[in-house]
């Protein structure tokens, strides 16, 4: 059976003045039959283990069949959110083994330029923990999920035409 655990080194704190990058994920959108990658993409991971078709739900008017760029930040989010939060419960000497967390991300429309943008909405169960007590994870959880700063606080993000 493989192990699923986070290394130990997890819970060590970073203190170098650089953004230390321990792990770089890419993936490449091609856009199908529509040559349009969010009606009719192919997402393909660089090491083969994400390979999905991109399709326009049909609550935006498209045919639905396939994924969409929101459902996969969603499931990031949800997933990213839960590995910090088990990361701390561990930490605290909290078992949370029926702990879920659901992301929403909302794609609408932009009062500030007329035009798009996204909103989050994260939901976390954790049955059988005290009420004080899991307030306490949740907030400190938003603290450090890289996803929920990035929500908050931004990212640093470099767009480049090759």
């Amino acid at each position: 059976m493989t192990s699923h655990a986070l290394p130990p080194s997890f819970l060590d704190r970073y203190d170098g003045t650089a953004f230390s990058p321990l792990y770089t994920a890419t993936v490449t959108v091609t856009g199908g039959d529509s040559r349009h990658g969010r009606v009719s993409g192919e997402a393909r991971s660089s090491d083969g283990a994400l390979a999905v078709s991109l399709r326009l739900p049909s609550e935006m008017g498209g045919s639905g069949g396939g994924t969409n760029p929101e459902q996969l930040f969603a499931a990031g989010f949800a997933a990213c959110f839960h590995g910090a939060l088990s990361l701390l419960a561990t930490r605290e000497g909290v078992p949370i083994p029926d702990a879920s967390v659901t992301a929403s991300i909302h794609f609408g429309r932009d009062p500030e330029d007329g035009l798009f943008t996204l909103a989050a909405e994260v939901r976390i169960a954790l049955p059988g923990i005290d009420r004080d007590v899991a307030k306490t994870l949740v907030r400190h959880t938003e603290r450090i999920c890289p996803y929920a700063k990035m929500a908050r606080q931004g990212i640093e993000c470099v767009v480049r035409l090759e």
